[in-house]
């Protein structure tokens, strides 16, 4: 007990150490300040290369989440599915994809709607309504593949505007350059080339996760697609 007692005391203290030093770099050195003074460093062409960074990992997580959830095969539907179209119970089938509310799920229930007409036009109908649901999982894709190309270029612009503006600054100096202030302008420039680059880098990599788990989600709705017109050509026999 007095070894328990021992430990609460010392980690109190290195939390009060560690809440006091933060207090103070915080209050002294302007830790936000800092921050944006950084940033500003390296041209105001950074400041739409850290909001694009933030739009991406938005997409990102907010896509991965809707299609991971999309993904998911749900055996058990197909079963009973099969079980209420094999006795004909189609409102049955019918109710039960309505309550699971997946694209699987809505997706056979739009065949299960057109039941009645030609195998053909039910088909029809589902590939269609499956195109909707793709369409649906791959929204602000198109915006995240925009990130990947233009958070680079926006880098190469900040850097292209530095060599120019250090370029004329050494002109106007005439005789008196400063070598040193000049390097440094440009070689903080650089630093919107670097970000563009990473920034996009992350973009590309998140993109392409996000469309191998979109084309597991069309496998799977595919392979839906075959199960449930194998069920309805077995009930029709």
């Amino acid at each position: 007990m007095r070894m328990l007692n021992l430990i609460l005391v010392q980690a109190a203290q290195n939390l009060t150490e560690a809440a006091n030093v933060t207090s103070k770099a915080v209050q002294h050195e302007g830790l936000m300040q800092k921050i944006f003074e950084t940033v500003m460093k390296s041209g105001p062409l950074m400041i739409p290369i850290v909001l694009l960074s933030v739009v991406a990992i938005f997409i990102f997580l907010e896509r991965y989440i809707v299609i991971l959830k999309a993904g998911r095969v749900d055996s058990r539907l197909m079963t009973k599915l099969k079980e209420y179209i094999q006795n004909g119970k189609f409102d049955s089938a019918f109710s039960l994809c309505h309550k699971r509310n997946t694209p699987t799920s809505r997706m056979i229930g739009n065949g299960i709607s057109r039941i009645g007409r030609s195998f053909a036009d039910v088909n029809s109908s589902i590939e269609n309504f499956a195109s909707l649901e793709i369409s649906r999982l791959e929204k602000r894709l198109p915006l995240l593949a925009s990130v990947v190309g233009g958070a680079p270029m926006l880098g190469v612009l900040g850097t292209a505007i530095g060599i120019i503006q250090a370029l004329n600054d050494m002109v106007k100096s005439g005789n008196n350059i400063d070598l040193t202030l000049i390097l440094t302008g440009i070689y903080q420039t650089l630093g919107t080339t670097i970000a563009g680059i990473i920034v996009g880098l992350i973009a590309y990599f998140a993109y392409n996760i996000l469309v191998a788990n979109v084309q597991r989600v069309i496998i799977n709705l595919k392979s839906a697609n075959s199960e449930f017109m194998d069920m309805l050509n077995e009930q029709a026999k």
